[in-house]
C-alpha cells in the first residue's frame, strides 16, 4: 500500500496532539506502519500546530512536504487555507467553520479572510466543511471538536465504526468517554 499523509492544523490547545495519536493507534491497529511528527508551531501560546500522521505498508519520515498531503484536517478555517500548498492534487479538506483570529488580526494589522471555503473550492480543492464546534457543544464539550473532525475524517477510510470507537476508547479518559463517542458520531452524521 501507499503511504497515506494526513496533516493536522489548527490553534494551540485545540487537540490536535490527542487527534494525532488517535489516528496512529488506529493505523497501527489496522496493521499498518505508522510515523507520527511531534507538534510544530506555537502550541502553547494560540499559535499555528501541525502534526504529520503518515501510514502505509513501510514509511521513512514523519514528515510531509508541500504537495504530498492526502488530507489536511483543520481545526480553524485560516488554518485550512494556509496549509493549502501541503495538499496533494485529489487531495481533501476535512474542516470546522470556526474563525479564531490571529494576532495581526487581533491588532488590526490585517483582516481575516472572507469567504475561504469559497475560495478554496473555486481552486478547485475538494472540501468538507462543517460548524465542528456547534456539534462539540452539542455533545457535551466544546474541547471535542478533535473528535467530531475525527468522526467526519472517518467517512474517507474504509475501516469499521467499532475500530475508531476503539482508539477513541483506548485514548480517552473513562469519564470523557460518552461525551467523545457522541462528538465522533456527530462528526460521522449520515453521509
Amino acid at each position: 500500500m501507499e503511504t497515506t499523509n494526513i496533516m493536522i492544523v489548527g490553534v494551540g490547545g485545540q487537540g490536535s496532539l490527542l487527534a494525532s495519536k488517535l489516528l496512529g493507534h488506529l493505523f497501527l491497529n489496522e496493521g499498518y506502519d505508522v510515523k507520527v511528527s511531534e507538534v510544530h508551531g506555537m502550541s502553547q501560546r494560540g499559535g499555528s500546530v501541525v502534526t504529520y500522521v503518515r501510514f502505509g505498508d513501510k514509511v521513512y519520515s514523519p514528515i510531509i512536504d508541500k504537495g504530498e498531503a492526502d488530507y489536511i484536517v483543520s481545526f480553524e478555517l485560516l488554518e485550512a487555507a494556509r496549509w493549502l500548498p501541503w495538499l496533494k492534487k485529489g487531495g481533501r479538506i476535512v474542516t470546522n467553520t470556526q474563525t479564531i483570529d490571529p494576532m495581526p488580526v487581533i491588532t488590526g494589522a490585517a483582516e481575516y479572510p472572507e469567504n475561504l471555503v469559497e475560495k478554496m473550492k473555486a481552486l478547485g480543492v475538494e472540501v468538507d466543511a462543517m460548524d465542528c464546534l456547534a456539534l462539540a457543544e452539542a455533545a457535551g464539550s466544546v474541547k471535542a471538536v478533535n473528535i467530531v473532525l475525527l468522526g467526519r475524517l472517518s467517512h474517507y477510510f474504509s475501516i469499521p465504526e467499532e475500530r475508531w470507537i476503539a482508539s477513541l476508547t483506548a485514548n480517552v479518559p473513562a469519564k470523557l468517554l460518552d461525551i467523545n463517542k457522541k462528538a465522533f458520531q456527530s462528526g460521522k452524521g449520515e453521509n
